[in-house]
């Protein structure tokens, strides 16, 4: 039992799982915040646009 405790907290693999898991996250998140502010300056163009026309 000593042997697992012993290696189950040596081990990195979740760690370095969470640490992807993380990251991705976080790339996820800016790709939203991106594609939300890139929607709503394109929305206030064509907006802009439409009324002129």
């Amino acid at each position: 039992m000593r042997k697992f405790f012993k290696n189950f907290t040596a081990s990195e693999d979740g760690a370095t799982a969470i640490e992807y898991a993380l990251i991705a996250a976080l790339i996820a998140l800016v790709i939203i915040v991106g594609v939300t502010a890139l929607g709503t300056s394109l929305s206030s163009k064509f907006s802009a646009i439409a009324t002129s026309v």
